[in-house]
């Protein structure tokens, strides 16, 4: 990172093409017949987001590495429901809609055109490169994404908030903590917490039996965090009722490990890379080559319009 100080946007890149995909037709096709409704879905987004909030710095955050060995290790459940392929020594394939996968290479050729800059990390999911990067900011940051797990990184005293598309992809719920605590009883250093103790089937996590999101919000309001948690089954003294001190004790090993596979690393090495929005393509004629071989017409000139006011 080189000089972020202004209002950086981090994008989960994968969470919106996958959200352009479901929520452009696929009747937008290049000149071949190749479907690209989730590249110009995602083109007209980021058109969308630059011309709304018109951040100083933005980046494309990439999973270079979906299910992380060393999450799948400490559990092994770990977004196993999503996997397509196994390969030893190496990252697992993620199960992908057949006309959307051919779209990806795509996303990151128009983006490198563009000169966006795109940042995946080895070993990596793109959720802990937008830890990192917000982690490191010296400005405000705006992630944009359609993934809950990320709420655990808004934080209104350094001005950390989340951009969560409701509807297709033009309407945002601006997330900060008043919006958390309204809706889950707890801000964004405790969502990380609750979101373990509840569990998300979505991402293979099994949370601990018979504590819901509810409960947990409880449980969070009257001792703190997990370790407080923790510390109360073993305190006879503590509020616990019987059956919660039963489920939670049982957890432990689930427990002992859930905090690494749910929180996201703000530890990963990032490349040294020039987040600066740009105000013209990098490679222009890569970009009007892409911009006839793939038939992205206005979403394309749109963008480039945005990216240059």
């Amino acid at each position: 990172m080189r000089g972020v100080t202004g209002r950086l946007m981090l994008l989960d890149t994968a969470s919106l093409y996958f959200r352009a995909y479901f929520g452009v037709p696929e009747s937008l096709r290049a000149p071949d017949g190749t479907p690209v409704n989730a590249v110009r879905g995602l083109l007209d987004f980021i058109d969308r987001l630059v011309g709304d909030h018109r951040p100083d710095h933005l980046v494309a955050c990439m999973d270079a590495d979906w299910r992380p060995a060393w999450r799948v290790e400490l559990i092994p459940s770990y977004k196993a429901h999503r996997v397509a392929e196994e390969h030893e020594g190496g990252p697992d394939e993620e199960e992908v809609p057949d006309t959307l996968s051919p779209q990806v290479p795509v996303i990151e050729a128009v983006l490198d055109a563009l000169g966006i800059a795109r940042v995946g990390v080895a070993g990596y999911e793109a959720d802990d490169v937008i830890g990192t990067f917000t982690a490191r900011a010296k400005g405000p940051v705006d992630i944009v994404t359609g993934d809950r797990d990320l709420y655990q990184l808004v934080d209104d005293a350094r001005e950390v908030r989340v951009l969560h598309p409701v509807k297709g992809v033009g309407t945002l719920q601006i997330t900060d903590e008043a919006v958390l605590r309204e809706k889950y009883g707890v801000d964004g250093r405790g969502y990380a917490d609750l979101a373990l103790l509840r569990g998300d089937p979505s991402d293979g996590l099994p949370g601990v039996p018979g504590i819901g999101e509810k409960t947990a919000a409880r449980l969070l309001a009257e001792f703190g965090d997990l370790a407080g948690i923790v510390a109360a089954v073993d305190d006879p003294a503590s509020r616990l009722t019987p059956s919660q001190r039963k489920r939670l004790d049982a957890a432990r090993p689930y427990l002992a490990v859930a905090p690494k596979v749910v929180r996201v690393a703000t530890d990963v090495p990032l490349p040294d890379v020039d987040t600066t929005l740009p105000r013209a393509p990098r490679d222009p004629a890569a970009v009007e080559e892409l911009g006839a071989r793939w038939g992205l017409g206005g979403s394309l000139r749109r963008l480039l319009g945005t990216l240059g006011a």
